[in-house]
């Protein structure tokens, strides 16, 4: 798409993300916020998982204690498919390191 001037303009497709009642509860269970899994998926680096899924990799500074350990790293990696002009989150993992 061009804009009056004659210069390319990107178009932004908004999707809405949502979240599986298993991806929340995995979410609870291992220390990810909604806001960290949006952005695995915005700007994290994406690979290919079964089921015409997509598998998302974002590394978070993390510098705190989780289950009493103290780890510098948070990964945050979600697994979701996107539909239309929506991205539903089936299921999300974090490690620490």
């Amino acid at each position: 798409m061009l804009d009056e001037d004659g210069v390319a303009a990107s178009e932004e497709i908004e999707h809405n993300v949502i979240f599986t009642l298993h991806a929340l509860e995995q979410m609870k269970e291992q220390g990810a916020t909604k806001s960290e899994v949006e952005l695995a998926i915005a700007e994290g680096e994406m690979l290919p998982a079964k089921k015409g899924r997509s598998t998302f990799r974002y590394n978070f500074r993390f510098d705190s204690s989780f289950g009493g350990k103290h780890y510098q790293v948070k990964q945050v990696v979600p697994i979701a498919v996107h539909e239309q002009a929506e991205t539903v989150v089936i299921t999300v993992y974090v490690f620490y390191f």
